[in-house]
């Protein structure tokens, strides 16, 4: 904060202490009782503006990256996002390999931050030259002194949310939080926040969201990595097609499914319901929590907190889309478009 003026010396200044926001009507018929840690009010609207600054100033401290040196990483958008404004203050470049499955909304976000984006086939094997995964590789080993971010497989992703999203929680809640329900996709979230919650209280649930067609959920129940579980899905961030080291499996008590359609109509519930403009793998959480419910796993004393990753805004084009939401299926006698009709007045 500046000395003088109630300001901050730069947007990085706005990264963390994100609010704890109960929720209400979306939950009503569930017993227990649920708040959303809600990551969007990072200033790059994500939770991974907390990665970004934390392993790129460790590599600061360490030497690692001198003045005008490229940055490097593999996103389905919002890390790339965060690399991207944290680059922007710091003065480094940023190269992002992107999934094709990522909105064009978090590519046009990308590309209006100074990033370089290569959009690469989704639905290739991680081990495929043209996967994500791939490229980025290639680019680092390219670019001569490039720092490649590699969060997938980097402890520092999950450091940052044990440094920072973890205790925030704990102290929000008083510590009485009781469950943990959070999206897995590199696992450092979960895995952060969880490995802090659990040393305050080991009998805290920790609750891994996973998708349908990502391996995780089988992984950590039987330590087999399973391709035949490997399938296209449409939601971003969630669930993988390989291991993330940045995970830790033992951390996390078990894992719950969700699909693309119903995570889909929970991500414009919450909108609709709690007024909170939320992207697409916090309505997975949302899902997720539902069908725990009927389960009984949550009982009147629960205190549930919920992730709640990224913004609505960068799923205009998906989610938030009458005509994407058709196009998918996701449209049923049952549930009906968002919009309303529009009314053009000549």
């Amino acid at each position: 904060m500046s000395k003088n003026f109630l300001a901050y010396n730069n947007i990085l200044e706005l990264i963390g202490n994100t609010p704890l926001v109960k929720l209400n009507k979306v939950v009503e018929d569930i017993p227990g009782n649920f708040y959303a840690k809600v990551e969007a009010f990072n200033p790059g609207h994500s939770n991974k503006d907390r990665i970004a600054l934390h392993i790129i100033e460790t590599a600061e401290k360490k030497g690692l990256l001198k003045p005008g040196a490229t940055i490097i990483e593999t996103t389905s958008g919002n890390t790339g996002f965060s690399l991207s404004m944290v680059s922007m203050i710091k003065g480094y470049n940023c190269i992002l390999a992107v999934s094709s499955k990522s909105s064009p909304d978090k590519i046009d976000m990308l590309k209006s931050m100074g990033a370089k984006v290569y959009v690469c086939p989704a639905h290739v094997s991680a081990d495929d030259k043209r996967s994500y995964y791939q490229v980025a590789k290639r680019l680092h080993e390219e670019i001569k002194g490039s720092f490649y971010i590699n969060q997938y497989f980097n402890k520092l992703n999950t450091e940052a949310h044990f440094n920072s999203t973890g205790p925030e929680i704990w102290n929000q809640t008083n510590g009485k939080i009781t469950h943990l329900v959070a999206s897995s996709g590199t696992g450092g979230t979960i895995s952060g926040i969880g490995q802090y919650l659990k040393s305050k209280n080991p009998d805290i649930k920790i609750i891994g969201v996973d998708a349908y067609g990502s391996v995780l959920k089988k992984y950590h129940e039987t330590k087999v990595f399973d391709e035949d579980e490997i399938y296209p899905y449409r939601i971003e961030g969630l669930g993988k097609n390989l291991i993330p080291t940045a995970t830790d499996f033992d951390i996390i008590d078990f894992f719950e499914k969700v699909n693309d359609e119903q995570s889909a109509h929970s991500s414009r519930e919450i909108a609709l319901k709690e007024g909170m403009f939320v992207g697409y793998t916090s309505g997975a959480a949302m899902q997720a929590v539902k069908q725990l419910s009927k389960n009984n796993v949550f009982d009147k004393e629960s205190i549930v907190v919920m992730i709640f990753c990224d913004h609505g805004s960068r799923y205009m084009s998906k989610i938030y889309s009458d005509k994407w939401m058709s196009d998918q299926g996701f449209f049923d006698s049952e549930k009906t478009p968002l919009e309303k009709p529009i009314e053009y007045i000549k």
